[in-house]
């Protein structure tokens, strides 16, 4: 970061991955022309595209599963995908997340131990095999048994794809990308991929700042 966008950091980890040929970047009716001008400023591949879901403030706005299902659907999507929500910055490279959906020709999403049974009430308490593969998921759990937290970054097979729009269709809360997941692990194999490094939730002002202090010193 250090005076740097944060979007342009998550870009920045997300363009050398092998195979990626483009990004949609989802955004609000309130912000698609600033996205717009960012996105045109960056010419090259893979192409960035904004996507304005027409939403202008919580009571219209379709969530992240909405967000998910609209591109899918609206751009006609039949490929692999990788999901990384915008609030979250990371000191290594996503490329191994990719590399294990496609080796296992399943869903995964990225897993980093936040270490603190506490901390992990905020966000999906994960447990797995062996094998990665995850046998129990709470998303916000009260009386969490795993420190081990699911991060909104994911990667979807193309045979999942459909099965949002099913999930939505069956009453699936549209918001909260983990509530996805925890529909979907019980009904195909879904495994992890450990996040290396170091992984920043730059949800609040806070974490934000820690964040930014800590690039800007590197």
């Amino acid at each position: 970061m250090g005076g740097r966008p944060i979007l342009e950091r998550l870009l920045e980890q997300l363009v050398p991955i092998e195979g990626l040929e483009e990004v949609y970047l989802v955004t609000n009716a309130r912000f698609a022309d600033h996205f717009r001008e960012f996105a045109a400023a960056r010419p090259g591949l893979p192409a960035l595209r904004v996507v304005d879901d027409g939403s202008t403030g919580d009571e219209n706005k379709l969530g992240a599963i909405g967000d998910l299902e609209l591109v899918i659907r609206g751009q006609g999507l039949d490929d692999d995908l990788l999901v990384a929500a915008g609030d979250s910055i990371f000191t290594e490279s996503l490329a191994g997340l990719v590399s294990a959906g496609l080796e296992r020709q399943a869903p995964v999403i990225a897993l980093y131990d936040v270490g603190d049974l506490e901390a992990i009430k905020r966000y999906s308490s994960i447990v797995t095999d062996e094998q990665g593969r995850i046998v129990e998921f709470e998303e916000k759990p009260e009386r969490p048994r795993s420190s081990l937290a699911g991060v909104a970054l994911y990667f979807y097979p193309r045979f999942v794809l459909p099965l949002v729009a099913t999930y939505l269709a069956e009453g699936g809360n549209p918001d909260q990308p983990g509530r996805l997941v925890e529909w979907l692990y019980r009904r195909v194999p879904f495994y992890t991929w450990r996040v290396p490094g170091r992984w920043y939730d730059i949800g609040s002002k806070e974490t934000l700042a820690q964040a930014d202090r800590e690039f800007s010193a590197g």
